[in-house]
């Protein structure tokens, strides 16, 4: 027996394992632009409430449109990482352009957040540092932080007598980098930025914040947790995406003080060692951060349809995480549940996707619902009425439970 046949057995169990336990994952395939309304490859239309497409603009007519224009005057593709040659006046341009929005300093692109958060720690911290991490922050940042010889604390999540507890501790250490998501994604609750800024101040901290699924989202314009909590300008280091609420393609960013900005082009590996933005990608982003610099309908819609979804479905019986994003967590606990509800909510047009380990701890499994400014009254009353009669027939709503 070859090496690759003992190997295939091994993965062959563990794949087994991982179906007989009901975590496995199977990828349903669309067929149509990513939009609140999408078709299947089987051909069935349904009405999605799980994509991050928090401000509608997967498909929108005037990104695609700035998209192409980009590629017509600056081509597909860079064939080469941004020092060498692949800096076009478009990327400096996009850089200038979220600096503004969030009120930093200066940023960099990177081809995803994933890689912003993995190339921002070690370029900036070294053994005699410290990064005080939340115990729910993304995998992402996680990794990030592996990837870096800072000495590591971790506090509960959003757990602010607990974060001055390790800041406590890391006092030991020459710098202190406090991380933390703006809004973490499968609960949907936002971080206090305004008491982790106050404890940053009373302990000689920085702070990251991740505003992946914030940016668009939370602050009454739609800037993020510094806009909620009054501190733009202030944060040290912003990370987010343009493959969320900012048109959903790809692209992360690092946005915040200049001199951290500048460190990075010469030392972060993600941003050193991969292809720079293609121009489309580039050219629609500029259009987005356009269209939202002084407007933000988009964003009152998206508030009102959140708080109307949210207020609904806890009135049916569910049992919603406490959210102040667009995410909505119905939780189901147990994971082949959570797979049977999304399957019996497709077949009555509602695509949903469940959640369990190890995307979410053990017995935490649920659905992720995320709202967009995309969706509208009568999408929302379909879902809600869809989600009530599989809650019935399933007997999980609270009234049924007491």
């Amino acid at each position: 027996m070859s090496a690759y046949q003992v190997f295939q057995q091994h993965l062959s169990a563990e794949l087994a394992a991982i179906e007989s336990a009901g975590l496995y994952k199977n990828e349903r395939i669309i067929a149509s632009p990513q939009s609140v309304k999408i078709r299947l490859q089987s051909g069935q239309e349904v009405l999605n409430f799980c994509a991050n497409n928090y401000l509608g603009l997967a498909d929108n007519a005037g990104l695609i449109a700035a998209a192409e224009e980009a590629m017509h005057h600056r081509g597909y593709g860079m064939s080469s990482v941004r020092f060498i040659c692949g800096t076009q006046d478009f990327h400096k341009q996009l850089e200038l352009s979220i600096a503004d929005f969030f009120g930093t300093e200066d940023t960099i692109l990177y081809a995803a957040c994933f890689d912003a958060n993995g190339g921002v720690f070690e370029p900036l911290l070294t053994e005699q540092d410290a990064i005080i991490s939340d115990a729910l922050n993304h995998a992402s940042i996680i990794d990030g932080v592996r990837l870096c010889k800072a000495v590591r604390y971790r506090y509960e999540n959003a757990d602010m007598n607990d974060l001055e507890v390790q800041l406590k501790k890391a006092q030991a250490q020459r710098f202190r980098l406090i991380v933390t998501d703006g809004v973490f994604s499968m609960d949907g609750n936002v971080a206090p930025l305004d008491a982790i800024y106050a404890l940053a101040q009373k302990y000689d901290a920085l702070v990251m914040v991740d505003e992946s699924h914030s940016a668009g989202v939370v602050g009454k314009t739609g800037r993020g947790t510094t806009e909620q909590f009054k501190l733009r300008g202030q944060i040290e280091i912003l990370t987010g995406t343009l493959g969320k609420a900012f048109g959903g393609a790809i692209g992360g960013f690092t946005t915040g003080k200049k001199e951290i900005i500048a460190l990075l082009r010469q030392r972060s590996r993600p941003y050193l060692f991969s292809n720079s933005i293609p121009p489309a990608v580039v050219g629609a982003g500029i259009y987005t951060f356009d269209l939202l610099k002084n407007n933000h309908d988009l964003q009152d819609k998206l508030h009102q349809n959140t708080a109307y979804f949210v207020e609904k479905m806890i009135a049916a019986g569910f049992d919603i995480k406490p959210t102040q994003s667009a995410i909505c967590a119905v939780m189901l606990y147990d994971a082949p549940l959570s797979q049977t509800m999304a399957a019996r909510l497709l077949d009555e047009g509602i695509y949903v996707t469940g959640f369990y380990y190890p995307v979410v701890p053990k017995g935490q499994a649920r659905i992720r619902l995320q709202i967009s400014a995309a969706h509208e009254p009568v999408d929302l009353d379909k879902c809600i009425a869809a989600f009530t009669k599989i809650g019935q027939e399933l007997n999980i709503l609270n009234s049924q439970l007491t």
